[in-house]
Parts: C-alpha cells; structure tokens; sequence
C-alpha cells in the first residue's frame, strides 16, 4: 500500500520538476586545481529584447526559474572585489543604459524571483559589448585567462556581452 508519505513526496518533486519550464545548463572551469561551477536555467529570448527591457536599479535574476547558483572551492578577486570560496546566487542588476553589477548573494537555491538585498555581500562592475551572432537562448561561460592566474565570466544573451573577470587568491 503506498503511503500518504510516499504520495506527498511524489507530488512535492512533480511539482518541482514541472516549475523548471527553461532546460538547466552549467559551466566550468578548473584553474591549478581549483574550480569554478555555475549551474543556471536558460530562458529563450523568443523575439525580447530582454536587458532593454530591465528597468534601471532593479535586479534581475540571471537566468530562469530557480537562481544561478556560483559555486568556488577558492577565494576569488572580481576587479579587487573579494568573494570568498563557497556557493551563492547570482543576479543583475541594471544602473543605466549598457552599464549593469554582477551581485553575490549569501544565499543559494531559492526561486530566482525571491532575492534579498539584505544577502548581497559583493557587487561586480560587468563590462558591455555587442557580441558577433544573436545568442538565442541564455548562456553562461567562465572563460581561462590567457595570461595569470584567472580568467572571466562572461553573460551572453541576444546580441549583448556582459564580462567580469576575475583572480584566484
């Protein structure tokens, strides 16, 4: 006989499976041993102009459905920002035309529409530029820095690049 444990556990996990409407992607890096782990959803753009449409000084999950979530087992260094080794969430946010920060939030795992300022410890400046081909569906890499000990995250959507690089400490 199936219990009403059993049930509400089955029940709980489709619901869950079925909130994640965007496939879920990753992206790593491993520098001297040391690693770097994003794990994101991957909304499509389907005809938006998505960063124009983000109102300014609002935060914007990067990604879909749950948050990104950035894991490191080294302290890192985001343009002399510090960000020690752990896991967090990512978000965006918006200061003006073609100018957004990368935050850092204590907090990980949560549905990408429940952030809490209150949790942002570090916010990154993200360079802009416009990328050579229309990426459809959001896309997350860390890119090895060609010289040195680090490399860069990089953000790419429609035809906007957004980077931050970043050292290992």
């Amino acid at each position: 006989m199936i219990s009403l444990v059993t049930l509400t556990w089955f029940g709980l996990l489709t619901t869950i499976a079925f909130a994640q409407k965007n496939p879920r992607s990753t992206a790593r890096l491993e520098i001297g041993g040391k690693f770097i782990f994003v794990e994101y959803g991957r909304p499509s753009l389907k005809g938006r102009d998505m960063l124009g449409q983000l109102e300014t000084n609002k935060i914007w999950r990067l990604g879909a459905d749950k948050s990104t979530t950035f894991t490191s087992d080294t302290n890192l260094s985001f343009n002399k920002v510090p960000v020690p080794q752990g896991t967090y969430s990512l978000w965006l946010k918006k200061l003006g035309d073609k100018t957004y920060e990368l935050l850092f939030n204590k907090k990980s795992g949560q549905w990408g529409t429940q952030h809490e300022a209150i949790d942002d410890f570090a916010s990154v400046p993200l360079s802009f530029s416009d990328g050579n081909e229309n990426v459809e569906m959001f896309t997350i890499k860390l890119n090895k820095a060609t010289k040195g000990n680090g490399g860069e995250i990089e953000f790419l959507w429609g035809s906007s690049v957004l980077r931050a690089p970043f050292n290992l400490k």
